[in-house]
């Protein structure tokens, strides 16, 4: 009885768990469009993207954000960040992107990755994104193939 109970309790346990993460994801999708409108208005109004901000909100976005808040990433210890960046494959040509971090600015063993198998190679470098424009990826200094995840790509 006590064997049927903890194999029981095991199965719960890992249902939670994957529900959790699937969670993260889609309060990720969500956030990541609702800031992707935001800057289309501000794009709109300004003429252009505002410049890169590191894991904060671009300066003058958040009137165009509801609740005026950048929103808190949600994976535990994760942070939004805005990536306007020059392509180093392609001169002339910009990425626009709003990834989502996981290690703290400078500290690369203090990282807290996802538990979904599609982030089990991460690294410092690694990160979840959106991609409005240009030739996304997990960062400026890595090649595109460098470990990460797209919401909006197809794969």
């Amino acid at each position: 009885m006590i064997a049927i109970i903890g194999i029981l309790a095991a199965i719960v346990i890992s249902s939670v768990s994957n529900a959790r993460q699937g969670a993260f994801e889609a309060k990720a999708q969500q956030d990541m469009r609702n800031v992707h409108n935001a800057l289309l208005l501000y794009q709109l109004n300004n003429g252009e993207f505002p410049p890169d901000a590191d894991r904060d909100v671009p300066s003058g976005l958040e009137q165009y954000l509801s609740g005026g808040a950048w929103p808190e990433a949600p994976w535990p210890r994760s942070m939004y960040d805005w990536d306007n960046w020059e392509n180093p494959d392609e001169p002339g040509q910009k990425i626009y992107q709003i990834s989502v971090r996981f290690c703290p600015v400078g500290d690369p063993t203090n990282c807290n990755f996802p538990e979904d198998s599609w982030a089990n190679s991460f690294d410092y470098h690694s990160a979840v994104y959106y991609c409005i424009e240009g030739s996304c990826r997990a960062h400026v200094s890595r090649p595109v193939t460098h470990p990460a995840y797209c919401i909006n790509c197809s794969n």
